[in-house]
């Protein structure tokens, strides 16, 4: 396979109602657009899901299955998947088909009439389809982020992402990194931009996470960011002929 130019990583745990059908709307979005890979990260499902994206390789070349042998989280097989990736620009989605593959060609378009400087284009989810508590619970939390990390983000929390592998890399990690990428990468020196994307109804499954539970960590996490932030420091440099 060539080196492709965007690899589309996307985490999954148990997710088998959901992957075969994702990954055929990646394919139908890109195929003839531009060169590309699909990693599936498979964070230690209990289902089918590991058994689906095996059969799915004898007929998609440009998939690639990574299997984590314990289960991990979400930023961590996110992490896994852009370690493994060729292309140097990736595109992220979440496993349960709620982000459109449809918006990735808008993505890279938004890239290409980009300025340099911007290393992340983020999906912004104008039309949520969640229940009525999380979409509450998600519009509280961006709030209160929003006024602490200034970041300029309306919706850290949609999985539609496309940003530099490198620039990615260089960020400091730690679990449920993925949430804060808007503010990580301003604070690495990096611009980026919002992009409205299409946001859809799960299709098979149910979501891993609570309203509580992410509130309970995300007070943590964002204190943590916060701090990186108010620690961090730029510095210009130049190197001598």
């Amino acid at each position: 396979m060539s080196q492709p130019q965007l690899s589309v990583v996307i985490p999954a745990f148990n997710e088998e109602g959901n992957i075969t059908a994702l990954l055929a709307e990646c394919v139908a979005a890109l195929r003839g657009v531009v060169d590309f890979e699909v990693i599936f990260v498979d964070d230690h499902s209990r289902d089918g899901t590991l058994a689906a994206l095996q059969a799915a390789k004898a007929h998609t070349p440009e998939l690639r299955v990574i299997a984590h042998e314990t289960q991990s989280g979400q930023s961590t097989a996110i992490r896994t998947g852009v370690k493994a990736a060729r292309g140097a620009w990736v595109a992220t989605l979440d496993g349960d088909g709620q982000n459109d593959p449809a918006d990735l060609p808008k993505l890279l378009a938004a890239r290409d009439a980009g300025a340099p400087g911007v290393k992340l284009y983020a999906g912004w989810r104008v039309n949520r389809q969640d229940t009525g508590s999380k979409k509450w619970a998600s519009k509280w939390a961006n709030g209160i982020r929003s006024r602490l990390l200034r970041d300029a983000t309306p919706d850290t929390g949609c999985g539609t992402k496309l940003f530099e592998r490198a620039a990615f890399l260089d960020l400091p990690y730690f679990d449920h990194m993925h949430r804060y990428l808007p503010a990580l990468m301003q604070r690495a020196g990096w611009q980026t931009v919002s992009v409205p994307v299409n946001h859809r109804p799960r299709g098979a499954g149910a979501s891993k996470y609570t309203n509580l539970g992410r509130a309970l960590v995300g007070v943590r996490d964002l204190m943590g960011v916060a701090w990186l932030i108010k620690r961090s420091k730029l510095t210009a440099t130049r190197e001598l002929e």
